[in-house]
């Protein structure tokens, strides 16, 4: 990689807080398009995916809600936030004094953005770099995955791999804001929030996001 990725980080995101988490302060992008711009070269050149690790996602910002509402979830637990793009619900799992959290990305500019997240927020988080759905084991007590149905073979395979780690004893949540690919079996709605959001990134300037429990 020719460009430091915290160096390019810092140099086109501002600390904000997304809306539905105040308590929690990420490295975001203040404008899609000027970010989008600034990255193409610098993401081309890189063999890197787009920089969704700069944006809180609907889907990411309601789990994130749950798990800080919600502490005896993951309090004294090992934690993981899966395709965990900007660390946000990894950040609230160790706000909430969560054992270990865990946040895996495949992407190392979203490796990196998380560590600055985790460092601005005074908590500890480890970035599993990799495909975490190729592991024979869940060694973790929670799962938490946010947005990850926008695609239909991603979708398919996460959810595959979620419901073996339910069936393996993991307690595991998936938050969606009625994304095409959703399933529409294997899960139980626990808790329900209207999130605000940019109209650059969503049609609306609101959405209505659910996490459910995922059965094994």
């Amino acid at each position: 990689m020719t460009v430091d990725p915290q160096a390019f980080i810092l140099a086109h995101t501002v600390p904000a807080s997304p809306p539905a988490c105040p308590e929690i302060t990420l490295h975001l992008a203040s404008e899609i398009t000027p970010l989008w711009l600034a990255t193409e070269s610098f993401l081309q050149g890189n063999n890197l995916p787009p920089p969704y690790w700069a944006f809180p996602w609907v889907g990411g910002q309601a789990l994130s809600r749950h798990v800080l509402d919600t502490p005896r979830l993951v309090r004294g637990k090992r934690v993981l936030d899966f395709a965990a793009g900007c660390g946000m619900t990894a950040i609230a799992a160790a706000m909430r004094g969560a054992k270990t959290s865990q946040a895996a990305e495949i992407d190392p500019v979203a490796a990196a953005a998380i560590a600055l997240n985790a460092e601005i927020n005074g908590v500890a988080v480890e970035v599993l770099q990799g495909d975490v759905l190729a592991r024979p084991d869940c060694p973790w007590d929670v799962v938490l995955a946010g947005d990850v149905c926008y695609e239909r073979p991603m979708a398919e395979a996460v959810f595959a791999w979620l419901r073996r780690c339910a069936a393996a004893g993991a307690e595991v949540l998936l938050a969606d804001p009625g994304r095409a690919y959703l399933p529409r079996t294997g899960l139980m709605k626990v808790a329900a929030f209207t999130i605000a959001c940019s109209l650059e990134l969503e049609d609306r300037v609101s959405r209505d996001a659910a996490v459910y429990q995922i059965v094994g």
